[in-house]
């Protein structure tokens, strides 16, 4: 901990003043500094109460009291219970990202396993439920499972779902248009409800089995099973009992291999935490229907800053909560804002019980949290546990690694940076598929870390085809343009400054990329000192890169295990990733956006179904010339030849 100060200055009397009029009512409060960053976030029973105790105690050299020391001005919003603080509060942490507050940060929305609902309708697929992998909003019209912790952990599912119930999971436009079964028919994958070999009764019963697995009712799907082959036998019907024989036998296997347990809620969340060298890693576990679908990992920010705080701003008699308890009673509040909670949590350690009894209210669903479980509930904790300690180890472990990379090329290129964290590179790279859908990436290392909101695509427009070096020199112009301009600015006085440059941009590429840089840079009137290339080495060998400077300096060779050449690499290839990432999905839009059989005037559904099964998919559409075209049902000449000039 960095020594504080023994008391704080004296606060301005507008905020005094502030602090002195709040009401005595529930609400939620933020503290901002002198330059108007939000210091805090917090709740509270009664506003004049707890607010005031921020500035009636002397704090000391504790980190309350270097934040109050920098308290500039207050903001209050009044509500009407301790819910709806709990709701704000949390919404507030995760909008603004205060200091010293502890934040989670969520980007991705959980995946869901979709059952698509059967509607009465002339379309055939509408007939025959789809199970699918969905991630976004819920609607009331299909049966939604989970959610489960990844992508992974859907898939798994699904493959479940085919090889026990033999469920489609093929889009409705190739459904529509089968003519034969496809190859998951043929592995025993699907009972191709595309071409009529499964009913629409017998495929809703699988449908309703596999929806009654999903939920935990296993054991009684397997007892419907074995009645119905027994009544299928009974009548002679062998061939049904069979198949519903080679059911239950898949059915039992997955049972077998998968961790399928007795107990007596089936849906729980287990959540452990760790925390150690100033960081922290919650591992939240999902069980669903008596199964552990798997476990996702989590990593909070501000940790550091914010224990202590945290603990002293429980309106509650729990000021003496331990790090771990301040960590998960944060991650409960901020995580279940937008994810539906299930009836049980069970927690590696205790939290308020006021937040438990918020969260009740809050979904509708009464909550239970115990932290000290009996039987198969330890088992899972103990699980999640282990893997919180060894998730955070490999974290600790990778963040010493880049910080000594990034020390590292600090050191070989001799940069003048006293606080490492503040090192920022941007690096460039170019990609295409000869000339076509030209796109340049721009990608951010700061803090340590590649920093993904940052990055940035250009789509290069006006210059020829396949030229890297006009694309380089338009990506840097429209990056660095307007930047070099408000720099000028604020060192002429004449005005504020509305971006930082970088203290080192790498472009991939030798001499003539680095040339392309240089003259852009001059023309900006900026330092050439910031510029350097990643030359390939002899064989484009990895390992093997040269830096080439700008600035006329030689080139170096830092050497195959230098920790810099490690961390340029690192760079270099994110920005590669991300430059033709970019350029696949804009030549895809090119490609299909061009080929849209619904565009075209004439062509209705009956006919564009007729002309992807004649040829295929919409590339063998516009691969065909007009007499083929002609030769498909329904389509004339004339139509054809506008089909052709749509396609091309």
């Amino acid at each position: 901990m960095s020594d504080l100060p023994d008391s704080t200055p004296a606060h301005n009397a507008q905020l005094l003043s502030d602090v002195a009029g709040l009401p005595p009512l529930p609400g939620v409060y933020r503290y901002f500094d002198s330059d108007g960053a939000v210091l805090y976030v917090g709740k509270a029973i009664n506003l004049k109460k707890r607010v005031s105790s921020y500035f009636q105690k002397n704090h000391g050299g504790t980190r309350i009291g270097h934040m109050v020391s920098k308290i500039a001005r207050l903001e209050t919003t009044v509500v009407r219970s301790e819910a709806e603080a709990l709701l704000l509060e949390n919404n507030l942490i995760k909008t603004l990202n205060p200091k010293y507050n502890i934040l989670f940060r969520d980007d991705k929305s959980y995946p869901y396993l979709k059952i698509t609902g059967v509607a009465a309708s002339a379309n055939l697929s509408s007939q025959f439920a789809r199970v699918a992998y969905y991630r976004g909003a819920v609607e009331k019209k299909h049966h939604y499972f989970g959610p489960y912790p990844s992508a992974w952990a859907v898939k798994e599912a699904i493959l479940l779902m085919q090889k026990v119930f033999r469920l489609r999971t093929c889009e409705d436009p190739v459904f529509n248009n089968r003519s034969r079964p496809c190859l998951l028919y043929q592995i025993k994958r699907c009972s191709a409800p595309c071409v009529g070999h499964i009913s629409a009764l017998d495929y809703a019963q699988d449908v309703a089995d596999a929806e009654r697995f999903l939920r935990g009712d296993a054991q009684q799907v397997m007892q419907t099973l074995e009645q119905r082959m027994l009544a299928h036998a009974q009548v002679l019907q062998f061939e049904q009992a069979a198949e519903l024989r080679n059911q239950i036998s898949a059915l039992s296997n997955v049972l077998h291999q998968q961790s399928v347990e007795n107990v007596s809620d089936r849906d729980v969340d287990i959540l452990a935490v760790k925390v150690q060298g100033g960081r922290a890693c919650v591992i939240l576990a999902m069980v669903r229907g008596g199964r552990h679908l798997g476990d996702r990992a989590y990593f909070p920010v501000h940790v550091e800053d914010a224990v202590g705080i945290y603990a002293d701003d429980v309106d509650t008699v729990s000021d003496g909560l331990s790090i771990e308890a301040q960590v998960l009673q944060a991650f409960v509040a901020q995580h279940y804002l937008q994810v539906p909670v299930p009836p049980s949590l069970v927690l590696s350690v205790a939290v308020d019980e006021h937040l438990i009894k918020t969260l009740s209210v809050q979904s509708g669903v009464k909550v239970s949290a115990v932290h000290q479980p009996r039987e198969q509930r330890r088992l899972w904790l103990e699980m999640a546990q282990t893997n919180a300690t060894l998730q955070l180890a490999r974290l600790l472990s990778e963040e010493g690694s880049q910080q000594a990379r990034t020390r590292a090329l600090a050191e070989a290129l001799d940069l003048a940076i006293e606080d490492l964290e503040q090192l920022r590179i941007e690096c460039f790279d170019i990609s295409h598929t000869t000339g076509e859908a030209t796109q340049a990436s721009c990608v951010v290392f700061q803090k340590h870390k590649m920093q993904n909101a940052e990055y940035r695509r250009f789509s290069i427009d006006d210059i020829t085809p396949g030229d890297d070096y006009a694309a380089m020199r338009q990506v840097l112009l429209r990056r660095y343009g307007k930047l070099a301009e408000a720099v000028r600015e604020t060192q002429a006085g004449g005005g504020s400054a509305t971006g930082r440059l970088p203290d080192l941009v790498l472009v991939d590429g030798g001499k003539g990329q680095v040339s392309v840089a240089r003259e852009v840079f001059e023309q900006l009137g900026l330092s050439l000192a910031l510029i350097v290339g990643v030359e390939k080495g002899e064989g484009r060998k990895v390992g093997l890169e040269e830096l080439v400077f700008a600035d006329g300096r030689e080139k170096v060779y830092l050497g195959k295990d230098s920790a810099a050449l490690m961390l340029v690499a690192q760079i270099r290839d994110e920005a590669h990733r991300f430059a033709i990432t970019g350029m696949r999905a804009k030549r895809a839009r090119v490609r299909v956006d061009g080929g849209k059989l619904e565009e075209i005037p004439g062509v209705g559904p009956k006919r564009r179904a007729k002309l992807l099964q004649r040829f295929g998919g919409v590339r063998g559409v516009a691969m065909a010339g007009v007499e083929d075209l002609a030769t498909v049902e329904g389509i004339s000449h004339e139509l054809a030849e506008d089909i052709y000039r749509a396609l091309h």
